[in-house]
């Protein structure tokens, strides 16, 4: 039940920075819905890789690249869905990447303390 409010939540932060940035389009709140399902699938699977192979330049900039990584599974999540959910350009990607991480640490992650 977590997991499914964890989605909706998402996928309403995602519909919150679709709304703020022009390079960041969401067809709708279902496309919302489905970019945060398969962005919590790319966080499983593809992240966890990514940081091991990036641990070095990650140890290098205190953490700060992890930011990078994160925009990278953005971008991989919009080149999926296709024109249901598009990123104009890297630093937009960025810039979300901060602000999901910045949203979800005040929203999601005292949710999953109860």
């Amino acid at each position: 039940m977590r997991w499914i409010v964890g989605l909706i939540i998402n996928a309403l932060i995602l519909m919150g920075i679709a709304f703020l940035f022009d390079g960041f389009q969401l067809s709708g709140f279902g496309a919302a819905l489905i970019a945060s399902v398969l962005l919590s699938i790319m966080n499983a699977i593809v992240r966890p890789i990514l940081v091991i192979l990036t641990l070095p330049i990650t140890v290098l900039t205190l953490g700060l690249f992890l930011f990078v990584i994160s925009a990278i599974t953005l971008m991989l999540t919009a080149g999926l869905m296709g024109s249901a959910f598009v990123i104009n350009g890297f630093g937009t990607a960025i810039l979300a990447a901060i602000l999901i991480a910045i949203i979800q640490t005040f929203v999601v992650k005292p949710m999953r303390k109860k």
